[in-house]
């Protein structure tokens, strides 16, 4: 059975470590069951994303969606901000690296992301990143974080070590909140 636990920086964020079976064959790996997280909703859709050492998906949030994200392929550096009003950990950042590790160990973790909480990620690596959401795409519920001129910028910022933005359209157009 997997260990979940609640991160210690941000409220309502999962951290999955699932089981990994492995034999002379391979290995299998469960990398998702709703009962680990019963307080969300049922996930509904499933995406994969490939992208190219060195690129950065912006954060970006919605209000209504929860996201599951895992790497299956290469490695990622995670970046959590949490932007809910009221939150107990409102403001807090979270970065955290998952994938497969420079020791060639792959770590199989699972990210739960609940709405208000803003999230992106850079590719360490050349790497495949699938995630399970829990509401259909909706471009209203598609938002965008600017990062204002501040501490928080700097801080936010060296969480991209080793990446260069390479923006896509939606990236570019969505709606926009500042962090400031």
């Amino acid at each position: 059975m997997a260990t979940v636990v609640e991160s210690d920086v941000i409220a309502g964020v999962m951290l999955v470590e699932p089981v990994v079976h492995g034999d002379a064959r391979g290995l299998f790996v469960e990398t998702f069951r709703h009962e680990w997280i019963p307080h969300s909703r049922e996930m509904i859709q499933m995406n994969r994303a490939d992208r190219q050492a060195g690129c950065i998906v912006g954060l970006h949030y919605h209000r209504f969606q929860s996201d599951y994200w895992y790497v299956p392929f290469g490695r990622a550096r995670i970046v959590l901000h949490d932007l809910r009003f009221g939150s107990p950990t409102g403001g807090a950042t979270l970065s955290l690296d998952r994938g497969a590790r420079e020791d060639g160990v792959h770590d199989h973790g699972g990210i739960y992301i609940p709405p208000g909480v803003a999230h992106g990620f850079a590719s360490l690596t050349d790497m495949t990143i699938t995630y399970l959401v829990d509401g259909y795409y909706d471009p209203n519920d598609e938002l965008g974080c600017r990062v204002g001129r501040s501490r928080r910028r700097r801080r936010l910022g060296t969480q991209w070590r080793g990446a260069h933005l390479v923006g896509s359209r939606r990236c570019k157009s969505a709606t926009r909140r500042d962090l400031a």
